[in-house]
């Protein structure tokens, strides 16, 4: 046996704590990121944008959004099939597009 080498198998209490503990951070560090990455709550402009589509399509009639006074105000025109025509408008969702 002198000449034999011992060969150790297996994981100590100590690395499998440290292993532990190291995925803990980072499973709870990567958890609170998620959390950030939360939509933010919608303005009173998409409320609006949102409330004329469905106006638009409950009713069947077209409901024009926005302020006509400044060319640089983004205004819609939802048609009672749900399509939104406007600038700054997704023709599909009626969503704003940045």
């Amino acid at each position: 046996m002198s000449g034999e080498r011992l060969i150790s198998r297996g994981f100590t209490l100590a690395e499998v704590i440290v292993v532990v503990a190291i995925m803990g951070l980072v499973f709870g560090v990567s958890g609170l990121a998620f959390l950030s990455l939360q939509a933010p709550r919608s303005s009173k402009r998409v409320a609006a944008l949102r409330h004329a589509r469905a106006q638009a399509v409950l009713t069947g009639r077209p409901v024009d959004v926005g302020d006509h006074r400044s060319p640089l105000t983004a205004h819609a025109l939802f048609l009672p099939d749900g399509r939104a025509l406007g600038t700054g408008i997704d023709p599909l969702t009626g969503a704003p597009i940045d």
